[in-house]
């Protein structure tokens, strides 16, 4: 038994203490995926403006010049999100183009 007057002594007389530690798992950071824009020869370039404002939070300068990355190398990148963000954005995308009657496609590739 531990002497009442002297804390941290047990009944031998040693003074070591246990120290409790907690262990914290190690957290993945979960994968990142690009959201792209293809170009296409049909969808005006003042529609994919509309579409990198709306969905991306672009300003509209910003989304001129990725319009125009898109226009000029086939392909731009909109954002780079989680998984299941991107897939929601691609889907966005595809539904707003097609409702509006425009071929715009939008794909995720993983970073």
């Amino acid at each position: 038994m531990s002497d009442p007057k002297r804390p941290g002594l047990d009944d031998d007389g040693d003074s070591s203490v246990g120290v409790a530690t907690k262990t914290r798992p190690k957290t993945k950071r979960p994968s990142q995926y690009r959201v792209l824009l293809l170009n296409d020869d049909y969808t005006p370039m003042e529609f994919v403006v509309v579409v990198l404002q709306r969905f991306f939070n672009k300003g509209r300068e910003d989304a001129t010049q990725i319009m125009l990355h898109v226009h000029q190398n086939g392909v731009g990148e909109c954002g780079v999100y989680t998984y299941e963000i991107a897939e929601t954005k691609v889907t966005q995308v595809m539904d707003f183009a097609r409702k509006h009657q425009h071929p715009l496609q939008c794909v995720m590739e993983k970073k």
